[in-house]
């Protein structure tokens, strides 16, 4: 159940209110192609290792350092 609220909202913001209602509404339940989910998991169970294989170790080791440095220079 909603609470009410004592504080009144002016049109523009009752307006917005329920276009986000809608549009959350709408986004929630987005409905997928079964074939195409299947399809996009089979190529993202085997696209790192497929990848990882055609590498050299060299250029596997010049990402795992561009990454490292990226990973860490991060300020917080």
């Amino acid at each position: 159940m909603h609470k009410r609220t004592s504080k009144s909202k002016d049109e523009n913001q009752i307006a917005a209110s329920i276009l986000d209602q809608i549009t959350q509404s709408a986004t929630q339940n987005p409905i997928k192609n079964p074939a195409a989910v299947v399809l996009g998991r089979l190529g993202g169970l085997k696209g790192g290792k497929a990848r990882a294989s055609s590498l050299s170790s060299k250029r596997r080791r010049e990402i795992a350092k561009k990454a490292a440095v990226s990973r860490w220079s991060k300020k917080p």
